[in-house]
């Protein structure tokens, strides 16, 4: 599904994944055995984690070391990734595909880390706060720039990465200095088409990849195209599109469609400015899309204001400007709790935010997997919605439905419904209002709603109200024992 047409209205994205899943290597397994609850309740299509090789096997794969290594080389202490083998995600990916369930694959190619060797390379260190602002002479410093991915050898890609290849790097170990260190070299310098994001965008952390070099761009984009064949992928996540080179990932989707046809792109750019956002997305062409971040705040900040006017929720969103081209979330693992975006929807909003973005015709809606199965680590949360989450995807919006929401006390209201419904008796789908509504000769009902809550009215006849029990609100991390991924290593950073 290409960006340029309508989103098709009843499709649905899960985010497979939350921040502190497991490190026991059987995420692929779980979604594996949950592909059929997916597909009843009318998931379309899977957002996987990060699945190449990460620094280490605690790693959620943003901290990228080999993107050719899906879980199959024994490298940075063992075969399998977090998530599992690549035998075992491409088990997953044969069952998606004969439940016709698509994935998009989670693409870090900002940078790399947890290099095999040190070299040393001339620098100028930079303000961490104004990356165009030099602080030092230029020097000569040992960094952590050489891959060699010897477990892999030359399979897939010969491909090897030295100094030269990045455009910075955050550490010398040679001294033990952390700071930003811009490399320097015969046309190099922090790439033009990044946002101004502290002066320039263009590195966030570790060994940052520079795509003015020819050798990174070949090497990155026959990876695209190998991994979409590799995996039958049918689009991409990207993680921290503002932080490298729009020029590239421009040139990089088109040599992907050349190869493949036209797939899903979204990327991650977190800012509260509309603005940004639509001027990245046409700048792209509109054959990309974006989570709408100044939506995500919208609900947290109603959620936390008993004066908040539910009618303007919409206001200053990128969905309502840019339909096509907005992913529309509620919670993802950057904006969860303890995370370095956090932006909290209360407990009782979850469900009315969903119902905002599941019945609505524009935008793309994501669920998150812990609002399905809960949170775990350092910051837990039981499931927000569960089996309720269900219900709204499940829903189907040709029959129709009347929503009403409160985020104080209880109401009701009037509604036409169109007098094709005269007769029918409808009732809240999600259970939470009880009592039958009656459309009367005109089309019109009047619909209740509980307080700081959603009442999703139907035909209670209608073809697809039967209620699928799926228990999403039992621990689906069972097999995982006590370790549960509260006590796993968590990565210094995140993006």
């Amino acid at each position: 599904m290409g960006a340029e047409e309508p989103t098709p209205e009843n499709y649905t994205l899960l985010q497979g994944f939350e921040w502190n899943v497991p490190a026991d290597g059987k995420h692929y397994k779980r979604l594996h055995d949950a592909m059929p609850s997916y597909k009843h309740i009318g998931i379309s299509n899977i957002w996987l984690p990060p699945g190449c090789k990460a620094s280490s096997p605690n790693g959620n794969g943003y901290d990228v070391y080999d993107l050719y290594d899906l879980g199959e080389f024994d490298q940075k202490g063992g075969v399998a990734t977090k998530w599992g083998t690549k035998d075992e995600l491409l088990a997953l990916s044969s069952l998606a595909k004969e439940k016709g369930i698509g994935l998009y694959w989670d693409a870090v190619l900002n940078h790399k880390a947890a290099a095999d060797k040190k070299e040393k390379c001339h620098v100028i260190e930079v303000d961490s706060n104004d990356r165009e602002k030099q602080i030092s002479d230029r020097k000569e410093i040992t960094a952590w720039l050489g891959f060699n991915f010897d477990g892999r050898g030359d399979k897939y890609s010969k491909q090897k990465y030295h100094w030269y290849h990045f455009g910075g790097t955050d550490y010398d170990a040679a001294t033990g200095k952390n700071a930003i260190f811009q490399i320097q070299g015969d046309g190099k310098g922090w790439s033009e088409s990044v946002d101004d994001e502290g002066g320039n965008a263009d590195f966030l952390m570790f060994a940052d990849l520079d795509y003015s070099h020819p050798e990174v761009c070949e090497d990155v984009t026959n990876w695209g195209k190998w991994v979409v064949k590799e995996v039958g992928l049918r689009g991409f996540r990207l993680d921290a599109v503002q932080h490298f080179s729009q020029r590239f990932t421009k040139e990089w989707i088109e040599a992907l469609r050349q190869e493949h046809g036209d797939l899903f792109y979204v990327g991650e750019f977190w800012t509260g400015n509309k603005k940004d956002l639509i001027d990245w997305v046409e700048q792209m062409e509109r054959k990309f899309s974006l989570y709408d971040s100044p939506l995500l705040n919208n609900f947290s900040n109603i959620s936390k204001s008993e004066a908040a006017d539910l009618r303007k929720v919409f206001d200053n969103t990128l969905v309502q400007d840019m339909p096509v081209n907005a992913v529309t979330v509620v919670v993802n693992h950057d904006t969860q709790p303890g995370q370095t975006v956090e932006t909290p929807v209360e407990g009782f909003f979850k469900p009315l935010a969903y119902s905002l973005i599941l019945l609505r015709r524009d935008g793309y809606p994501s669920v998150f997997y812990g609002d399905l199965y809960g949170m775990k680590g350092d910051n837990p949360e039981p499931p927000s919605c569960g089996d309720k989450l269900a219900d709204l995807c499940t829903h189907d919006r040709k029959n129709g439905c009347a929503v009403v929401m409160s985020n104080t006390g209880p109401g009701e209201i009037k509604m036409h419904v169109g007098p094709e419904h005269k007769g029918e008796v409808w009732t809240d789908l999600l259970g939470w209002e009880q009592g039958e509504v009656t459309i009367d000769e005109e089309g019109n009902g009047v619909f209740k709603c509980p307080g700081c809550s959603v009442a999703v009215w139907t035909n209670k006849d209608a073809e697809g109200r039967e209620h699928f029990p799926v228990n999403f609100d039992s621990d689906i991390y069972k097999e995982a024992g006590k370790q549960n991924g509260d006590e796993e290593k968590k990565e210094d950073n995140k993006e």
